[in-house]
């Protein structure tokens, strides 16, 4: 009797269909044996297009694009869910596992992308730092993490709502002379095939004309928790799912992100909470520095540890901060 295949569920947006397929090459090269097969469910949160994600609305439910991908699992209809790993709650439904992160993380800064037309009285130059642009300027961005950074180091920047993926909120800002900037995820444009070329334009197949960008230094933004990071989600007790895992689970990412989803969790929030962490493996031992906006003030920490601590480590910098504040 034939073996069933292995279905991959994912969001139909082409970031999302950008990684899926990234895990379908990989698990076809792993295993040439086995059959794979694509399966494209549509989230709550790309149903919900005009909802602010950086207000807390309680009418919202948790896990906007990864709610249905799970039910799929859970009903089995679908094998392995890929997540951004940054959409997944560090809480999750019972029988669900968080089984493998796909590879090597990617880049895990931000990028702020900037009109080089900034107004009728203005025009931005190539390569600028945060500290070089004109007072006021309009940044949009849902993201509170993104919100709060900027404005510690701009208090004068006004920041505004966008919402849309990752092409939608391109031509929004080329468009839309009240919006000067906006900031998207490295990896993101990465894996959608947008570069930054040596006179700091933004080029790809659907980037619009006259958009600077730059990468922002980690002690500029530190980014979302499991930003960069592609999660592999799955029912904890398939033994078959298991080994594909092994192949493709990158150890020293898993084990970062595991530090992060600790300190978020202990934080007690979600990806729209304000708080940032970075872990990286060096040397064997995992660096860790995280911040949160959740008082007046920011608060900051950092920890290096063994690696097989990373749990740990992410719930002891989540527990001094909030001692601070």
């Amino acid at each position: 009797m034939k073996e069933r295949p292995v279905i991959i569920a994912t969001r139909g947006s082409a970031l999302a269909l950008a990684q899926a397929n990234m895990v379908l090459a990989e698990c076809r090269k792993n295993f040439p044996r086995l059959e794979f097969e694509l399966r494209i469910i549509k989230t709550s949160g790309d149903k919900l297009q005009t909802a602010s994600m950086s207000k807390t609305d309680p009418s919202l439910p948790k896990g906007l694009f990864t709610k249905e991908l799970e039910v799929a699992l859970l009903n089995h209809e679908a094998d392995i869910a890929v997540h951004s790993l940054k959409d997944l709650p560090t809480e999750l439904p019972s029988g669900l596992t968080l089984g493998a992160v796909a590879g090597k993380r990617a880049d895990v800064r931000d990028v702020l992308i900037y009109r080089a037309d900034g107004g009728p009285s203005r025009r931005f130059g190539p390569k600028l730092r945060l500290k070089d642009f004109p007072d006021g300027i309009t940044v949009a961005t849902s993201s509170t993490r993104r919100k709060a950074q900027l404005l510690a180091a701009r208090p004068d920047f006004k920041c505004i709502e966008i919402r849309g993926n990752v092409t939608t909120r391109l031509e929004k800002l080329a468009m839309m002379p009240a919006m000067d900037a906006t900031v998207l995820a490295a990896a993101g444009l990465g894996r959608l095939h947008f570069t930054i070329d040596a006179d700091g334009r933004l080029r790809g197949d659907a980037a619009p004309d006259g958009l600077l960008a730059i990468l922002l230094d980690l002690d500029e933004m530190l980014p979302c928790v499991g930003q960069g990071a592609i999660g592999l989600e799955s029912r904890a007790d398939d033994g078959r799912i298991e080994e594909i895992y092994r192949r493709l689970n990158h150890h020293d990412t898993f084990q970062s992100v595991t530090a992060e989803r600790a300190f978020l969790r202990g934080m007690g929030g979600g990806c729209q909470t304000p708080v940032a962490a970075y872990a990286c493996v060096e040397n064997d031992e995992i660096w860790l520095r995280a911040v949160s906006f959740l008082t007046d003030q920011p608060r900051r920490a950092e920890i290096k540890g063994a690696v097989s601590e990373a749990a740990g480590m992410g719930e002891k910098v989540a527990a001094e901060i909030k001692a601070v504040g």
